[in-house]
């Protein structure tokens, strides 16, 4: 590869990398073609971008990266390495699980999101099971949604309750408004008779 070729690939990394809120760094070695197209295919179903990288080129990218100190990853970076960058933070985990079922790599080196550092593949059930920003938002959702729905059948139910209170207290209020009138003329009478 020369120079400026590698300058090429470091701009590429670097341009991947520049707003990305979730990085992982994975090992593909060992997957045949075959198997490694299923697994670009299924990234980019789920909006994952794949791109097998030079570990020295990523390391050089990953330095020229303001704001990220990335250098905790760079131990990791042995062998082949495919970068993955994603949107949902889980995703990439979830990927290469469910690859595992059938396969004994891809495996994770290292990722970061969050703000969080993992290194090495222990780490992969711990990335798997984060809820997404959109599974925490519905989860936040479903939350408040709970007492205003107890609230709101609270308040449905209530008016057939005072109805059915009202019908049955309605003959009793009913009477007494009616014999009030009659008892006060009868009282008005009685005091203008003496």
């Amino acid at each position: 590869m020369t120079k400026d070729q590698k300058v090429v690939a470091i701009q590429e990394i670097k341009d991947l990398l520049q707003d990305a809120k979730v990085v992982y760094v994975a090992d593909l070695e060992g997957l045949n073609a075959a198997k490694s197209s299923d697994f670009r295919r299924q990234a980019f179903k789920q909006n994952i971008k794949v791109k097998v990288v030079k570990n020295t080129l990523l390391q050089k990218a990953m330095e020229q990266i303001e704001g990220v100190d990335y250098s905790e990853m760079f131990p990791s970076f042995k062998g082949n390495s495919a970068l993955m960058i994603s949107e949902t933070a889980n995703a990439p985990a979830k990927l290469i699980q469910g690859f595992r079922k059938k396969e004994e790599k891809p495996a994770l080196k290292s990722a970061y999101l969050q703000e969080t550092f993992y290194i090495g593949d222990n780490n992969l059930d711990t990335l798997a099971n984060i809820k997404s920003r959109e599974e925490m938002i519905g989860e936040i959702i479903g939350l408040l949604q709970s007492p205003i729905q107890r609230v709101v059948s609270a308040l449905q139910n209530k008016p057939e309750t005072v109805e059915a209170k009202a019908e049955e207290a309605a003959p009793a209020v009913e009477e007494t408004p009616a014999e009030a009138p009659e008892a006060a003329a009868d009282s008005t009478e009685e005091t203008s008779a003496e």
